[in-house]
């Protein structure tokens, strides 16, 4: 059983073993599709393949529509060379579920590869089809980026206009800015831009990148006035935005074991020189949530019968404020950097700690829900139930928390500091009675310690404000006894790290008062754990 369009023709062999196939002539499909391309993709990773492609393979297996997906890939060519050619495009989609049941799809909703270095021209034609509808974007808050390393991205820009198509542009909002640009010489055909990153407002984040080069070039004289208006005429073109949520790790162990013993050949773990990880196959939680402002100046597929949501931009900033300040992106936080401190080695792990368990659902059932923000179309208590008893505990889904600890100093104003401002403006004095955020802000900054629960040292995740923090930390060691006042004073009336001063609304004291338990001694974090959770 090898991944390619001769080999799923022997479909008992592999529909024996539980493959789902593709249920639509492809040929006619690809076919199709280059001739009137309808949606092309940047961003051929994981969430891509495991995702985006699974649900429009669903269309086409309905019916429901008639053209496949053109994807592109700007920052790591390999993948294309690698994890699509060898495979005619094909994907192995494996949802690692709960109960240990592996759900296996071969995908084939992807029919056309490009990347910049070679298919610039089909690139352009691409953009100039008066068919195309949307362009997405899994790219990474990263690929948003209008800077070089040496700042000198004006000087590219003109660079990479002045000679494409024939050098490869040196980001993938200089190409994007191109292509579009392509577009509107072709008449000013509308179009989508759907950025399906998990960053904040990405829509408005992919507009203001793509503004900064237009901007630029028509200062240079590179581009007319007339482009710029066609940017910004929301019945040509839109930036979408929208929010996204699905776990895609890494080739699991598990996964290629199980393949192999179905006689599936291709399991070898591809890494690029960029150090992308993939295979022919990815493995992912069975949940998703795609919502996308219904925004689409030339049509769209009808994604919502693949489980898609639509809706107004309004709605779509509550869904992602539901999640990132309340139902799930804290409590990955909080299991992240005690999971680390009482050296538990995956979140599955510490999701079945009871103490670990016990805490996260007060800081979400007992501490947010009174002030999340309902969007109405997904509602608040189902996600994170989902989120608490199906996500967190799935054994089958490897994470560790030193990858969530990173940058936990940037995630704090948001993740916990959002809750805090939303009960200050109920103007009840409520924020005064929370007890399991601040102890969640202690033990963060015991975590800071570098010494985990036992004494032993411990590595801490990357974060930009580590060694300051550290720094006034460097009086501290476990086992003091304090007063810690002088030493915790400065961080806590950082309203950048927390949102707010901690002192002023009345928190710093109880944070002081728990950071003090658990810096007493060995052991001393699941004490005081089991004092206040037990």
């Amino acid at each position: 059983m090898k991944l390619n369009l001769q080999s799923i023709q022997n479909t008992e062999s592999w529909t024996a073993k539980g493959y789902k196939l593709p249920q639509f002539d492809i040929e006619a499909v690809t076919q199709k599709t280059i001739a009137e391309p309808m949606w092309m993709h940047f961003g051929a990773g994981n969430i891509f393949r495991a995702f985006t492609a699974t649900v429009h393979q669903q269309l086409l297996n309905q019916g429901l529509c008639d053209r496949g997906i053109i994807v592109g890939e700007a920052f790591d060519e390999e993948i294309i060379d690698k994890a699509y050619t060898p495979f005619d495009n094909l994907s192995l989609t494996v949802t690692l579920n709960s109960d240990g049941n592996i759900g296996k799809e071969v995908v084939a909703s992807v029919v056309h590869a490009v990347k910049p270095s070679t298919d610039m021209a089909e690139m352009i034609r691409i953009f100039k089809a008066p068919s195309l509808q949307m362009v997405s974007f899994t790219i990474t808050e990263k690929g948003y980026s209008v800077k070089g390393a040496d700042g000198q991205y004006f000087k590219w820009i003109a660079a990479d206009f002045d000679a494409l198509p024939m050098q490869k542009p040196s980001s993938l909002i200089s190409l994007l800015t191109m292509l579009v640009f392509q577009r509107y010489l072709a008449g000013q055909l509308p179009i989508a831009l759907v950025s399906m990153d998990n960053c904040s407002h990405n829509g408005t984040m992919l507009y203001n990148a793509v503004m900064t080069f237009a901007n630029e070039w028509r200062s240079r004289g590179l581009v007319d006035e007339g482009f710029l208006v066609y940017l910004k005429d929301p019945a040509k073109v839109s930036f979408n935005w929208s929010m996204i949520d699905k776990i895609t790790p890494r080739p699991a162990d598990v996964v290629v074991n199980t393949l192999k013993a179905d006689g599936f050949e291709d399991t070898d773990l591809i890494i690029t020189a960029k150090n992308t990880y993939t295979a022919a196959f990815v493995n992912a939680e069975p949940t998703q949530y795609l919502v996308i402002e219904d925004w689409f100046p030339n049509g769209r597929p009808a994604l919502e019968n693949g489980g898609v949501l639509f809706t107004d931009r309004a709605t779509v900033d509550k869904i992602e404020t539901m999640k990132v300040t309340t139902c799930l992106n804290p409590l990955h936080t909080v299991m992240a950097i005690y999971g680390c401190l009482l050296n538990i080695p995956t979140i599955a792990d510490i999701g079945a700690d009871p103490h670990m368990k016990a805490f996260i659902e007060k800081v979400g059932f007992v501490e947010g829900m009174p002030v999340v923000v309902d969007p109405g179309i997904i509602k608040p208590m189902d996600f994170i139930k989902t989120v608490v008893d199906v996500r967190f505990p799935n054994p089958y889904l490897p994470d560790a928390p030193q990858r969530i600890a990173t940058d936990t100093s940037q995630k704090i104003p948001v993740r916990f500091g959002v809750t805090i401002k939303s009960y200050l403006k109920r103007g009840l004095g409520e924020e005064k009675n929370l007890r399991y955020i601040p102890l969640f802000f202690a033990g963060w900054l015991r975590y800071l310690l570098a010494v985990d629960d036992q004494g032993a040292p411990m590595t801490l995740s990357p974060d930009p404000m580590l060694e300051e923090l550290q720094g006034k930390l460097a009086g501290v060691k476990l086992g003091d006894h304090g007063p810690f006042d002088a030493a915790l004073q400065p961080i806590l009336k950082n309203d950048r790290i927390f949102g707010v001063d901690l002192y002023e609304v009345g928190l710093a004291e109880l944070v002081i008062g728990y950071f003090s338990e658990l810096v007493s001694g060995p052991g001393a974090v699941r004490q005081t754990l089991n004092k206040y959770l037990g």
